[in-house]
Order: structure tokens, then C-alpha cells, then sequence
């Protein structure tokens, strides 16, 4: 029982990590602040939206956990929190070798053509 409510813990996690993650302006936030620490109005000045709509974006990126705010003095910054990114590469990992096998059948295909170009339909 215990397994299985972790279980369903860590999918609620990565539902709301991708449901985040779906906006655009929600990953360029994102972006910005793997470069550092930002508060609302620097996060804002790229985008042709309010303050209120950027801080909407910040709590949903906050409920996911992507995102953690401080306090400095008068100001209150933005940071990335990486963990749920990890979490979600490593559920996404376990679809990699799908990609790589994929790839590998297409480079043993595109071997076989430059070694026999004759071998190529002419559209000519």
C-alpha cells in the first residue's frame, strides 16, 4: 500500500512537472532562470504581459516545484529548483532506447545507401 501511494506521489509530481512545462512562456521563465536568480520584474520585461500574468505563471511553476522564491531585504527572487527536470528526464529516460534503436536501424539503412548509391530510386 505504501509503495503504491509513492507510486501515485511521484505521478501526481510528474503530471503537474509537465503540465507546467506545457506553457511556452512558463519554459522561457524557466530558461531565463537557469542563468540565476531573478525577481518578478526582471522575469517580466522580456514578455508583452503584466506583472499579475508573469506572477501567474510563477505559481503554477512554484506548484510544480520547479520554482522557489526568496527573500532578500525588500525583494523576493526567483530561482530554478532542478529536481522535478531531473524527475522527468528520468521517466522520459525510460523511452530513450526506443529513439536509439531507431536511430541505429536508420544508420544501418544510410550506410547501405552511401556504400551502394546505384541502388537509389532516381527521380530524374
Amino acid at each position: 500500500m505504501r509503495t503504491e501511494r509513492r507510486a501515485t506521489v511521484a505521478q501526481d509530481l510528474l503530471d503537474v512537472t509537465f503540465a507546467a512545462l506545457a506553457d511556452p512562456t512558463r519554459r522561457a521563465i524557466l530558461a531565463r532562470l537557469a542563468r540565476g536568480e531573478a525577481t518578478v520584474t526582471e522575469l517580466a520585461e522580456p514578455f508583452a504581459m503584466s506583472q499579475p500574468a508573469i506572477s501567474k505563471h510563477l505559481k503554477v511553476l512554484e506548484r510544480a516545484g520547479l520554482v522557489a522564491r526568496g527573500r532578500d531585504a525588500q525583494r523576493r527572487p526567483c530561482r530554478l529548483v532542478a529536481q522535478p527536470l531531473k524527475n522527468a528526464n528520468e521517466w522520459l529516460g525510460g523511452y530513450r532506447r526506443y529513439w536509439d534503436e531507431a536511430f541505429s536501424e536508420l544508420d544501418l539503412v544510410l550506410e547501405g545507401e552511401m556504400q551502394h548509391p546505384e541502388r537509389r530510386d532516381k527521380t530524374d
